[in-house]
């Protein structure tokens, strides 16, 4: 019965691991996947990771072997950590089959590292593969990670692998270019020397893999040694014309694009096989033949012209990686001459486009538009109307971006403001942009524009009935306190043009300004109080509302009216300026009357710290001062200690005279300042001075959907001269974020490792130089270790030295201190 038992579970573990392996998907379905997928990069890798950590714990080699290389790849493209599979990457190695065994080693190469807890593990299989029969377990992959590790190692095995490249054995062969591909990409000098090796196999090699292998080398090669470029080339374009692999043709157009450029022959066959990449159904392909035409389009941009209508159709793939390599390519050709028709076709693609696709347009055509500080803006009014049709698009989520470049254009161009508060107003009024969280930023630029630049604004009425609509309690309470205020200061402009104006006459109010049909100064009595009673009806509501911000500013302007109400219900003369109306309406004016600029994002270093003012010293003693619990943070406590501090000094001042301190406490408190008198900052407070409708304009998705050359590089110029934009010094260039840093560990590595292999290159006699550099290191050991000797003795005379002068010094003291008067309030 036990063994019929055994028997049934044997039978049914393995039906269950069959079970597993033909319904595992492979690493060629995961890629179609990956392609496929809708769920988001991120998403979709913590999927697959999931269903791999499933399969990777089944007895079952295969689909063992199968989870660890789909974890190899995600590793080795996505970044996926996989460290935990090191054990896994063991059993793997172990297993008697060649491809699972290559699977193995593979991730252990990608995984393993000097702190692997398993490392000890695979000591013995690697000795057992080093000694097998088989020649396909021999460990020609392994050894680059040798050289790395112990880069001496190059002058023993150098030679042979030298003499592997002329091996007839496919297989030897391919390991060994592989290995050259691997260390020309580290340090192509180092195997210059090779070229006419890796030319013969170029020549004469039909495996389509030792050749892509080959052409990554001359790409590296040809970088250094440009009169490799003419050697090369007429070999690559035979191959480009007679091969039928496109893995092949697309490394040959790889190679011509990135190092052959110079040859006009050359780009000119790559660009036509790119062309045969693009009007390719297999969205694969296609995606390959955009990246090919992003790099050449850097230097040979009628390679992209010429090739404009498959990469405008494009836009409407329905691979999404294909769309964004043909948005990429678009965005890169862009300028000051072509942006207003690029801006607009793209603009036409996101109105139909998926929503992730379409605000990566949108953000595509900001970034472009706002390069160098605006650049390649010439008519700043189109580009203010394309801001704000993108608000108006469905699925827009940019509401940040345009929000910046709005303010930021408002701040630095002057000539802009007039269109910017149209269409600002023309945003504040449209009442089905409150309901979008994603525009509420665009809504808070909006409100601020249309107050800090009032005096362009055609109708201020309907400004403040849409800044004062109900439907604003849609908005957060933040972007409600900016609606207030800019209400506020339409207001105050408002009066105090009023107040300001003289008697208003039918001439000076049949005039238009140049603004609008309705003149800024022809505020009458009925315009002014129906302003009010407008305001005051809009803010009665929100008086007692929750957010204190609101409550505040609501409570400010309540409290403005309140004051000039009753003179302006008077009717008072507006040519009286000495009325508390004019008084208080003038103040306000002022205060908002202060032009503000732009600020660079270097000013603050530019400051000068003042003489006393220690912005490094430890603050950790204003601890025992807070008295705070410990829950609350460290930063928290700094934030209010400096106002009771300020709080605990008046109180010191103003009972110092009726109830001086006393004994302990007061010396120990006197004893505090002295020691942390830079904390105690005085009660001296520090005084500072305080200086319409709707325009239509053109719409974006008006326009047609095909490209003409003339869209590209049009030979019109721009009707009027380009807008002054205010630029800092500093600040405003795109900073270049600093290359991370190698470890010097590795880097010493990599230069020791390239030393050695441009030594076993070019030696003539190998055994004479070994000795040579064995009797050099010998020597240099003896010379170090005198070095040291030398170094020790001196070190022991100074320290002698050093101990002498210190007892010297301290008897000097010894013999000063005794002469010092010592103060009676600190004994």
């Amino acid at each position: 019965m036990v063994k019929d038992l055994c028997k049934t579970t044997g039978s049914m573990s393995s039906s269950t691991s069959l079970m597993d392996n033909l319904f595992q998907r492979s690493l060629e379905d995961l890629i179609k996947g990956f392609r496929l997928q809708l769920l988001g990069e991120s998403a979709f890798i913590s999927r697959a990771l999931d269903e791999i950590r499933r399969e990777i714990k089944v007895t079952d080699p295969s689909t063992k072997s199968t989870a660890l290389h789909k974890l190899t790849y995600l590793a080795a493209l996505h970044g996926v950590d996989m460290s935990w599979a090191a054990f896994h990457a063991v059993e793997v190695v172990s297993s008697s089959r060649f491809q699972q065994k290559r699977i193995g080693y593979q991730a252990i190469t990608q995984s393993f590292n000097d702190q692997t807890s398993v490392l000890l593990l695979i000591t013995n299989q690697v000795r057992k593969d080093l000694n097998s029969a088989n020649k396909y377990e021999k460990s020609v992959g392994v050894v680059l990670r040798v050289f790395e590790k112990y880069p001496d190692a190059v002058n023993v095995c150098f030679k042979r692998l030298v003499e592997n490249l002329q091996s007839s054995d496919p297989q030897i062969l391919s390991a060994v270019v592989g290995l050259f591909c691997e260390l020309a990409a580290k340090d192509p000098t180092s195997c210059l020397p090779l070229a006419p090796e890796f030319y013969k196999i170029l020549l004469d090699s039909r495996n389509n893999w030792v050749l892509i292998k080959v052409l990554k080398i001359f790409a590296k090669l040809a970088s250094i040694e440009p009169r490799l470029g003419k050697k090369v080339a007429e070999p690559i374009c035979e191959h480009m014309r007679r091969s039928v692999a496109k893995s092949l043709v697309f490394e040959c157009i790889r190679t011509v694009v990135s190092s052959l450029s110079d040859h006009e022959a050359a780009v000119k066959l790559a660009v036509a096989k790119i062309r045969e990449f693009l009007v390719e159904d297999d969205p694969n392909l296609k995606y390959l033949g955009l990246h090919a035409l992003s790099i050449v389009s850097s230097k040979h941009l009628w390679a992209v012209l010429e090739n404009k209508e498959a990469v405008v159709k494009a836009l409407s793939d329905e691979d999404p990686n294909v769309k964004l390599e043909a948005l990429h390519l678009l965005m890169s050709m862009v300028n000051e001459d072509n942006v207003s028709e690029m801006s607009r076709i793209l603009m036409n693609y996101a109105l139909k486009s998926d929503p992730v696709f379409c605000n990566e347009i949108i953000s595509s055509v900001l970034s472009s538009c706002s390069r160098d500080v605006y650049e390649i803006i010439v008519d700043f009014d189109w580009y203010l109307s394309l801001l704000g049709e993108m608000a108006r698009i469905p699925h827009c989520q940019r509401g940040e971006e345009i929000e910046h470049q709005m303010v930021d254009i408002g701040v630095r161009v002057r000539d802009a403001r007039p269109q910017l508060v149209r269409v600002s107003c023309a945003l504040l009024i449209d009442p089905a942009l409150l309901g979008n969280l994603f525009l509420h930023p665009i809504l808070a630029a909006a409100a601020w524009v249309s107050g800090e630049y009032i005096e362009f604004s055609k109708n201020p009425y309907e400004t403040v009935e849409a800044l004062l609509q109900p439907r604003t309690d849609l908005l957060p309470p933040s972007i409600r306190a900016i609606y207030i205020h800019s209400a506020f200061k339409l207001l105050v402009f408002c009066l105090k043009s009023y107040l300001s104006a003289e008697e208003p006459t039918s001439s000076s109010l049949s005039q238009e300004s140049s603004f609008g049909s309705s003149p800024m100064n022809a505020f009458t009595h009925e315009s002014i109080l129906n302003l009010v009673n407008v305001m005051e009806l809009g803010l009665g509501p929100l008086f007692g509302t929750y957010d204190v911000e609101v409550q505040e500013r609501v409570k400010n302007v309540l409290g403005f009216i309140g004051m000039i109400k009753q003179e302006i219900a008077e009717k008072v003369n507006p040519q009286d300026n000495e009325t508390e109306a004019y008084r208080v309406t003038a103040f306000m004016d002022d205060v908002f009357s202060e032009e503000l600029g732009p600020v660079s994002a270097t000013a603050q270093d530019k400051v000068c710290v003042p003489d006393g003012l220690e912005l490094k010293e430890n603050l950790r003693d204003l601890e025992e001062i807070c008295g705070e619990s410990d829950s609350v943070s460290y930063t928290d406590k700094i934030s209010f200690s400096v106002s009771k501090l300020r709080i605990r000094d008046e109180q010191e001042a103003s009972s110092s005279s009726s109830h001086p301190p006393e004994g302990a406490a007061a010396a120990s408190l006197l004893e505090h300042r002295k020691r942390h008198g830079m904390y105690y900052l005085t009660s001296q407070k520090d005084e500072r001075n305080s200086n319409g409708t709707p325009s239509d304009y053109p719409l974006a998705n008006e326009l047609a959907n095909e490209l003409s050359l003339d869209s590209f590089n049009p030979k019109r110029k721009p009707s009027k001269a380009r807008p002054v934009v205010v630029k800092l010094d500093e600040g405003d260039e795109s900073r270049i974020a600093p290359k991370a840093e190698k470890n010097p560990e590795t880097v010493n590595g990599d230069e020791s490792l390239s030393r050695a292999i441009q030594t076993a290159l070019l030696a003539k006699n190998k055994g004479k130089e070994l000795e040579e550099e064995e009797s050099s290191r010998i020597e240099n050991h003896e010379s170090s270790e005198k070095t040291k000797r030398k170094k020790k003795k001196k070190k022991k005379k100074n320290e002698e030295r050093s101990s002498k002068d210190k007892s010297r010094r301290q008897g000097e003291v010894a013999s000063v201190s005794e002469q010092v008067i010592i103060p009676d309030f600190l004994l």
